[in-house]
């Protein structure tokens, strides 16, 4: 009897030794697999960061074409403008030679822009501006104690 306990005891060893075996030898299937994966999405995401910097660096030329387009397209305009119009309506236009459209010299009063003012007009000159420190604090109501919410 001692004997068969002790050969099913042997056997039943074995097959746990054997399925333990087994669990070891797919988890290092598994490191793998996950390496490969791993490397994989590497890969797959330096594809993808060139394709964008390709996505990119197409766009910036082909936004320079459309602008030497545009200003080609201007050009051919202007030109036609003057050889073809009237002298009043080619004195409105701007000249064909020059880029001024495309170049800001910084002179407002010949491209008639105005860069916006950050102040807000005063009624008077002694009146203070919207920007100044103490700016309506005269004019606020105080509230006492009693007034407040509960």
């Amino acid at each position: 009897m001692i004997w068969l306990v002790g050969i099913g005891s042997l056997a039943v060893g074995i097959v746990v030794g054997v399925v333990f075996a087994n669990t070891l030898n797919t988890s290092s299937s598994r490191i793998q697999e996950l390496e490969k994966q791993i490397v994989d999405l590497q890969e797959s995401h330096t594809d993808y960061r060139d394709n964008v910097s390709d996505h990119f660096s197409m766009t910036a030329e082909l936004v320079q074409h459309m602008t030497e387009s545009y200003r080609e397209v201007y050009q051919h305009l202007a030109t036609g403008a003057q050889d073809l119009c009237s002298n009043e309506v080619a004195r409105k236009l701007l000249p064909a030679e020059s880029d001024t459209v495309f170049e800001s010299n910084g002179n407002e009063e010949t491209t008639g822009l105005i860069p916006p003012k950050d102040y807000a007009a005063k009624q008077t000159p002694g009146q203070k501006g919207a920007l100044s420190e103490d700016f309506g604090l005269g004019e606020s109501k105080t509230t006492s104690d009693d007034d407040t919410p509960v």
